[in-house]
């Protein structure tokens, strides 16, 4: 038997809001039955549990329902990251668009490392403050 990488799982407050920012962010789409009711209907997956998959592939994140969430101050003292994210591009210009994106989106800048020459990146806490990076590299093989 062998071990498989399923998905990465993010307490938070708003399952629902929490998803469609990442939903946006990496273009992935919601696994059947998790998608947004019609307007003014019940969403009852979006108070608990929803689950997002980047397309062709069977890897994703998942968002659970929380009643409060301490949210990370990290780089600063008090409330570590406990996880973050890691995401990248293939240029500083990529990285350039990528900042004014996410934050359009309701992301926020916590540490901001794009002059670096070895390896420019950002990093950001979503809606729910979870820390994310976004930083240049070489696109895996």
């Amino acid at each position: 038997m062998t071990v498989h990488w399923r998905q990465v799982v993010l307490d938070t407050t708003d399952p629902r809001g929490l998803a469609e920012f990442y939903r946006q962010l990496l273009e992935y789409e919601y696994r059947a039955g998790d998608e947004p009711p019609a307007p003014g209907d019940p969403d009852p997956h979006g108070e608990d549990w929803l689950v997002l998959r980047k397309p062709g592939a069977d890897m994703g994140i998942a968002f659970q329902k929380v009643d409060a969430l301490p949210v990370p101050t990290w780089p600063e003292d008090g409330v570590p990251q406990q996880l973050h994210l890691d995401l990248t591009v293939a240029t500083t210009a990529e990285l350039e668009a990528e900042h004014d994106r996410v934050l359009g989106m309701g992301a926020h800048l916590r540490y901001d490392r794009f002059d670096d020459p070895e390896e420019p990146l950002r990093v950001y806490a979503d809606p729910a403050g979870h820390p994310f990076c976004i930083f240049v590299a070489e696109p895996p093989a």
